[in-house]
């Protein structure tokens, strides 16, 4: 039975952050209680500055509202091959909107950036990010594909996802759990991306999508059969409901696929 993905839409960008804080934590917590780590994939774009309102604006009222960042491992779902200072590096994004803003007694998260010694060899440079998901993860022979605790994702104007664009044979890649990209539609051309088993195999899938700039996307990719087919859509179909996006009222502005409104 066919179960379709979770898509909340608030009017309030505080009850969205508020809600977002809420699914991280309860993936935080059950990742710890089952493994004693928080293996998390996250993408670039408006995310981290939601993710940060989120989870460094909050007070925490119970035990189980409290972030552990020493707990959490963070993976990149998609990097550019730049430098880790460069404006167009999703660590950079990452570091300024979070990282650097977490204060000392919730704890520091470990980060896994790229290797910068391979910026002219995206090949190489996803071989070695696969590798390090293969350490981390476990060994490739006991392991099809890594599982991770959640999956924080963004959505294009023309649905891709994480770097996976539509049209692109990488689409159609089923063994390679990290994939390079030397001609990448959108700027900067040279970038690394998880494949799409891996991007659908999350625990959890949580895409944020906001701004009246995203409904004609997110009407195609609900509420028509060609939007099934770009990357964001094939991460519904095949994630069904372990997929939950994240939106606000003018996102989701003529979408007919039924949203909840207000709280989880």
């Amino acid at each position: 039975m066919v179960k379709p993905p979770n898509l909340y839409a608030f009017a309030d960008p505080e009850d969205l952050a508020r809600n977002l804080r809420s699914f991280v934590l309860d993936a935080q917590n059950v990742a710890i209680e089952r493994h004693e780590v928080f293996r998390v994939g996250v993408s670039g774009g408006s995310l981290p500055k939601v993710l940060a309102k989120a989870l460094l604006q909050s007070k925490s009222s119970s035990p189980t509202d409290q972030v552990q960042f020493a707990k959490w491992r963070i993976f990149f779902a998609d990097e550019r091959a730049v430098p880790l200072d460069h404006e167009d590096s999703n660590y950079k994004l990452l570091k300024d909107e979070l990282l650097d803003k977490i204060p000392e007694e919730m704890g520091k998260p470990t980060v896994f950036p790229i290797d910068v010694e391979y910026l002219d060899d995206t090949q190489e440079m996803a071989d070695q990010y696969e590798k390090t998901l293969v350490k981390e993860f476990a060994s490739r022979d006991s392991v099809k594909l890594p599982m991770f605790d959640l999956l924080l994702l963004g959505c294009g104007p023309d649905g891709h996802t994480c770097s996976l664009f539509p049209g692109s044979p990488l689409l159609r890649e089923t063994d390679a759990w990290v994939l390079p990209i030397d001609n990448s539609p959108k700027p900067p051309p040279k970038r690394i991306t998880i494949s799409l088993p891996v991007a659908t195999h999350g625990i959890k899938i949580a895409f944020v999508a906001t701004g009246g700039g995203k409904k004609e996307i997110m009407r195609q990719i609900f509420d028509t059969e060609e939007g099934h087919s770009l990357p964001s859509g094939l991460v519904n179909s095949f994630g069904q409901d372990r997929v939950s996006w994240f939106t606000d009222s003018p996102a989701v502005d003529g979408v007919q696929f039924p949203s909840r409104r207000g709280s989880l």
